[in-house]
């Protein structure tokens, strides 16, 4: 014998998950989600799916979402892979390439000024010669 309707019951626990989603502390979770797994979240969240779930033996909500998560990747000519991040572009790949030595992975540390200056412009001017040999392969 039922005792309700069961369209009312799914309708009243969608909308109590939904009430529980649109109260979500997301600066809370993407601060969980830097300490933890070290990336942060884009723009784009989808809500996927809530629930009410038993976890280790105490009543728990679930929620599902895809996210965008920003991927940077520094490899070398050789294709081989120097560095990936899932930071983003707010940190210093750049500076860190111009202070890596091109033939090994490890950095070179406490180099003189005149010295990163000069490997600046060698790298400058390999960059130059490869922009060169590209484009003359268009013509």
């Amino acid at each position: 014998m039922k005792l309700t309707n069961p369209e009312s019951i799914k309708e009243s626990e969608k909308e109590f998950i939904d009430t529980i989603n649109a109260e979500l502390d997301w600066e809370a979770i993407e601060k969980m989600l830097i300490e933890q797994h070290h990336f942060t979240l884009q723009d784009e969240v989808d809500y996927k799916n809530g629930d009410l779930i038993v976890h280790n033996d105490q009543i728990a909500y679930r929620f599902d979402f895809e996210i965008k998560v920003p991927l940077s990747l520094i490899f070398n000519r050789q294709g081989e892979c120097l560095e990936m991040s899932t930071l983003g572009g707010d940190s210093d790949d750049e500076e860190d390439l111009l202070d890596a030595d091109p033939d090994s992975e490890s950095e070179v540390q406490d180099e003189p000024d005149q010295e990163k200056k000069e490997k600046v412009e060698q790298m400058a001017s390999d960059i130059a010669d490869m922009i060169h040999e590209i484009n003359e392969g268009d013509e």
